[in-house]
């Protein structure tokens, strides 16, 4: 894109520069050097053009050109710190360039600042020249070079901030680091405008100016969202259907950041249009009453953790932009005949989303909330609905010393339950955990004791049966049922392999 842009725009710097961070990248010094160059010599009050310039000097090994490039960044804005670290750190190491050398490199550096502040049109050195005259110095190194060195003009002193020569010079510069942003932005919109059309800077999946582009290794670009749920689906691009297993194995996606700039220098209305329509998505995904996700799947209950394997392309969307929206919620219903899902369903909240190379995930939810269904919808292949949250009905007085009865002989049966010590409640207590601790508050929760839930989901029942206490807003009604189904569930002999075994009766 930068070398297109270059291509139709020779003028414009702000392109040769992106390109020769480009050709930097790419490990090509020599022509992102030349590109440097041009901009220098075309604007040589650019102060960050010369500090590129010296760090790919430094990247050549040309350290003491390096120093050059940064003394006159520094010239340029004498508080542009990212310049004198540099510095520091080539002038600390042992084997530093001698001052005399730098004293002599800096002859031109420093002839060219002065035509700078005189008006006249600056000769800076460039990366030849200054190699050529690295190469004179060494034929005729020896104490005269030193000798004439100080007479001239040496680096700057670090932590001194470098004079210029007179004051109109010095109110130049000030002029050009106050407006070198401005001056840079006008340089490049007009280029880059004429140039480039809304359709160049379309996603090719959803017909929209992209946002937060991504490249894929096959050198296609679409919007980040666009190409995930293309991913969903199958590990190809969509438009050369290259595979990008590895790419979707590795779970990164970098945003193209030249293309971004682009966007934001030719077209910065319509990019804060599309950002404000991306935010407006987000926000209606964000409401937790109004369209919001159901997975059709199993019961859950609040407070018992709810772990799944999402493997299919409308539940991973689903689960992203939970994520995204910044809620991490969603309902989760069962299936219930002559119906799309049930009436009645829990809220999970995500806890942690495990994403395996090819595409799946195993996330760990957890129960908050029942509500129940208002009315039902779709969206983008799953279920929607819009719903409302039920709450246990308080109760006072004599009516919650009789509850508190209730729930404390119920609770015993339930530790009976769980100390059975048959193989069926072995292995529920392996797989579910201990029985959660009785709280002291049984009103404090909007949805009841958690220990009841965790009962429900333990115990045999059918799930017609489950949804029926799950739906009931009475705490006394649902510990009243709970009571006699563990109560007959007590009451059942142990199974026949539990029993003493018995010889076999002959046969006459």
């Amino acid at each position: 894109m930068a070398q297109r842009g270059v291509e139709l725009a020779l003028e414009c710097s702000s392109l040769r520069l992106c390109r020769a961070e480009a050709l930097v990248a790419l490990g090509q010094y020599p022509q992102a050097l030349e590109d440097l160059d041009a901009v220098c010599r075309a604007e040589p009050g650019q102060h960050e053009a010369f500090f590129r310039k010296g760090k790919v000097l430094l990247e050549m090994g040309q350290r003491a050109e390096a120093l050059l490039a940064w003394e006159h960044c520094l010239t340029l804005s004498p508080h542009f710190q990212l310049a004198r670290r540099e510095m520091e750190k080539i002038i600390m190491e042992a084997d530093a360039p001698q001052p005399c050398t730098a004293a002599h490199l800096g002859d031109a550096h420093l002839s060219s600042a002065g035509s700078q502040v005189d008006g006249g049109s600056p000769m800076l050195p460039s990366s030849t020249q200054a190699q050529d005259e690295k190469g004179e110095l060494a034929d005729g190194q020896g104490g005269a070079g030193c000798e004439h060195s100080q007479d001239r003009t040496t680096l700057p002193q670090l932590g001194q901030q470098p004079e210029l020569e007179t004051s109109a010079g010095t109110q130049g510069q000030c002029l050009l680091d106050n407006k070198e942003e401005t001056a840079a932005a006008k340089c490049t919109q007009p280029c880059l405008g004429e140039s480039l059309s809304m359709s160049d800077l379309e996603c090719s999946l959803c017909i929209r100016m992209f946002f937060e582009p991504v490249t894929t290794p096959c050198g296609h670009t679409f919007c980040k969202e666009c190409l995930e749920r293309c991913l969903d689906h199958r590990p190809n691009c969509p438009l050369c259907k290259q595979s990008l297993r590895e790419y979707l194995k590795a779970g990164r996606y970098s945003p193209t950041v030249l293309l971004q700039d682009i966007m934001l220098a030719t077209f910065p209305t319509q990019l804060a249009e599309r950002r404000e329509l991306h935010q407006a998505e987000m926000a209606e995904l964000s409401n937790l009453t109004k369209n919001i996700p159901i997975f059709v799947c199993t019961m859950s209950f609040p407070g018992i953790p709810c772990p799944l394997h999402v493997f299919e392309p409308r539940y991973r969307l689903m689960i992203r932009r939970c994520q995204e929206s910044g809620t991490r919620r969603f309902g989760m219903c069962i299936y219930e005949n002559g119906k799309s899902f049930a009436d009645y369903g829990c809220m999970l909240e995500i806890r942690q989303v495990e994403l395996l190379a090819d595409g799946r995930s195993l996330v760990d939810t957890i129960g908050r909330q029942r509500f129940r269904v208002l009315s039902r919808g779709h969206r983008d292949g799953y279920h929607t609905a819009d719903i409302e949250f039920l709450e246990d009905r308080k109760v006072s007085g004599e009516e919650l010393q009789e509850l508190q009865c209730l729930h404390e002989s119920t609770y015993r049966l339930a530790q009976r339950f769980c100390e059975h010590g048959d193989l069926t409640s072995r292995h529920i207590l392996m797989q579910h955990g201990p029985l959660p601790e009785k709280e002291e508050d049984i009103q404090a929760s909007a949805d009841g004791p958690t220990w009841c839930w965790w009962l429900i989901s333990i115990l045999p029942l059918d799930p017609s049966y489950q949804l029926s206490l799950f739906s009931c807003t009475s705490l006394r009604a649902r510990l009243s049922q709970l009571q006699r189904v563990l109560t007959a569930l007590l009451q059942q002999p142990p199974p026949r392999h539990l029993l003493p075994e018995r010889s076999p009766r002959r046969r006459l």
